[in-house]
Order: C-alpha cells, then sequence, then structure tokens
C-alpha cells in the first residue's frame, strides 16, 4: 500500500477513553493513516494520560502504525515498555533526554523507529546531529500538556528550518507537526514542509465525523503542498 502525501494521525487524547477501542477502529475505518498517542507523566507537562497496557489493550483491534509521543522526564526507561505494547514509532523530546543520540539509538536497537520532539521554544538547530538517528521529526506547534490550544504561527520558520536540514540529510525524514491543527491552520506548516499532521480537537469535534474530518484536513494540506 503506498504511503499519502500527508499522512493524518489522530490523537486520541479528546476521546472517551472508556471506549478507546471502538474508536481507534473509527478511526481506522474513517482514513487515519496511523493513531498518535499522547503519553504525559504529570512531571515533563503538567498532565497525566496513557499507560502502555492501554495501548496494548487497542493494538490488536487495528492494523495502522501506533506512535507514542512520550513527554516525559525518563523516556529511557518507559521506552521499552511502549515498544512492548505494539508502538511503531516513538517520540522522545530533546529538551527531555540527557544524552539524545543514546536514546535515539536504543529504540532503533529495539526494532522500531526513533522520532525527535522539539517544543515551541526550542531551536531546531538542537538536533541537527541527531538528523542521521531519526526517522520523524515532531514540531510542537503548541505547548506540550493539552489539547484544544490555539495553533502558534511563528513555528512556521522552524518548519521550514527542519525541512531544510531533513534535504541536507538525503534521508527519507518525516516531518510532523502537532498542536492546534485542522483545516483552517494545516496550509501553512504544510506549505513549509511537513508530511505528517497530527489532529485532535478537529477530529473529534467535527460535527460531520472523523471520515469529514480527516479528509478535509488532509486536502488542505495537499493542496498547500501542490
Amino acid at each position: 500500500m503506498s504511503v499519502p502525501d500527508v499522512q493524518i494521525a489522530p490523537s486520541v487524547l479528546p476521546a472517551d477513553f472508556s471506549r478507546l477501542g471502538e474508536t481507534v477502529e473509527e478511526l481506522e475505518q474513517a482514513g487515519a493513516d496511523r493513531i498518535h498517542w499522547d503519553v504525559m507523566d504529570g512531571v515533563f507537562v503538567p498532565n497525566l494520560t496513557i499507560g502502555p497496557d492501554v495501548i496494548h489493550s487497542c493494538r490488536p483491534r487495528i492494523e495502522i502504525p501506533f506512535e507514542a509521543h512520550l513527554m516525559v522526564i525518563d523516556a529511557d526507561e518507559l521506552v521499552p515498555r511502549y515498544v512492548e505494547a505494539g508502538c511503531d514509532l516513538i517520540l522522545v523530546h530533546q529538551e527531555a533526554c540527557v544524552h539524545l543520540h543514546r536514546t535515539l539509538q536504543n529504540i532503533r536497537d529495539l526494532g522500531v523507529s526513533p522520532g525527535v520532539v522539539l517544543n515551541p521554544a526550542t531551536p531546531a538547530s538542537t538536533i541537527e546531529h541527531v538528523m542521521d538517528l531519526v526517522d520523524q521529526v515532531l514540531v510542537m506547534t503548541v505547548n506540550p500538556g493539552f489539547g484544544g490550544q490555539a495553533y502558534i504561527e511563528t513555528m512556521e520558520h522552524k518548519i521550514r528550518q527542519v525541512a531544510e536540514m531533513i534535504a541536507t540529510s538525503g534521508r527519507d525524514i518525516d516531518l510532523e507537526v502537532d498542536g492546534g491543527l485542522a483545516v483552517p491552520t494545516v496550509a501553512a506548516p504544510a506549505e513549509a514542509g511537513a508530511n505528517v499532521v497530527v489532529a485532535g480537537s478537529a477530529v473529534f469535534k467535527d460535527p460531520d465525523g472523523f471520515h469529514h474530518a480527516i479528509s478535509a484536513i488532509r486536502d488542505a494540506a495537499l493542496a498547500a503542498r501542490a
């Protein structure tokens, strides 16, 4: 199956957690390319969310990839648990990893794809020397910790910088964006180079349902990249 030019990764953070299994099935049927799990430890960010057992319970229900966005202090200790839970890609924060090279290599050694995340105030240059180790870079377009925040337009310059770093690397690296993304806001980051879009509130609050939301966001991003 070919990979679409723009992938949509719904975040299940706004979901009804009492029916997560049914929800991920509905998202897959609606055209989601992967499921984005926001993992928060209440320390690195002021919120607590999803543990590996919850993700593991949902893994047999669908076939599309799972990505775990670890907003945690001790990523090295937790990474193996999320790999065992069935996540295909593990995203760790540059700001939370003392030895970022080692953390990314450990993720790859566990047989899954490593990715690195940048908070809004973190310069793109801080990941320049790990581009040979990552399969994905996630640029946060809100401060992590809560859903429903407003998109930060000034991140578009950083997205362009990361896109240039990817082009220079000569490697096939996805550029993901996360935070406040919906039809009105997705065009600019897509035009700047993003090809994977995390969307939470925009998907779950669309009155016309998941399929309409995912298709509309993808179409807006594709039009911007054309």
